[in-house]
């Protein structure tokens, strides 16, 4: 699904990852840790194109992205769910049209779909909300509902920057079923965090693969999480 080779970002001539190889396999699941500031906001933002790296290869689906124009990547990237940590919304627009505004912005809205989104708000919980504007939402609802966001095209891959950082024990463990239950369905999914309980709670769930960032670099996360 997702492939670096050796890739390297710099910004003002400063290293801030080097030497990034992985493989995102279909149906995989990951985490990546790391303490703030390490870098994993970037890695993910380099995994789906929306930064381009100083050095090495990205492969997105089998296509090297330095291979492709502007264009290209954004519809590549319509198969990359991307939950963001600050989930922003259009507030004066209702739950139900966010969520769906990838799906005007693709060309793709249609009566046809009402009824998918009807769906997705009801996997994620959200049926009673839909006439909600953003600013009446609670912390776990803005989550879940940058969860349907991201799903919406139902894409390959689902890419998630700290879902439940701002969120109680209680629901992070409703987000985290909510993606273990995407993977089971087939999608290929990373999650960077830095809460290690999360994780330990997520092995009993899943076969998941903890990779960690540090010095600069991605390495394989220790037994001892």
């Amino acid at each position: 699904m997702i492939e670096l080779d050796n890739l390297a970002y710099s910004y003002g001539g400063e290293a801030l990852l080097t030497g990034l190889s992985l493989q995102l396999p279909p149906g995989s699941f990951h985490f990546l840790t790391g303490p703030s500031g390490a870098g994993k906001t970037t890695f993910l933002k380099l995994c789906y194109g929306a930064l381009r790296a100083t050095e090495g290869r990205l492969s997105l689906f089998g296509q090297d992205v330095t291979a492709l124009d502007r264009d290209q990547i954004a519809l590549m990237r319509r198969r990359i769910g991307v939950v963001h940590q600050d989930c922003q919304f259009l507030d004066h627009l209702p739950v139900e049209e966010n969520i769906a505004l990838p799906l005007t912005v693709s060309g793709q809205a249609s009566p046809d779909q009402a009824a998918n989104l009807m769906e997705l708000m009801s996997w994620v919980g959200l049926t009673g909300r839909a006439g909600a504007l953003p600013p009446e939402l609670s912390g776990g609802e803005r989550q879940r509902a940058a969860l349907a966001r991201a799903l919406i095209l139902s894409p390959d891959v689902i890419l998630a920057d700290e879902p439940t950082g701002n969120v109680d024990w209680e629901m992070s463990q409703r987000l985290l079923r909510l993606l273990v239950e995407l993977n089971r369905m087939g999608k290929t999914v990373m999650i960077a965090t830095h809460d290690l309980g999360l994780i330990r709670a997520a092995k009993a769930q899943v076969q998941a693969r903890v990779l960690r960032i540090s010095d600069r670099t991605i390495q394989a996360a220790g037994a001892d999480l």
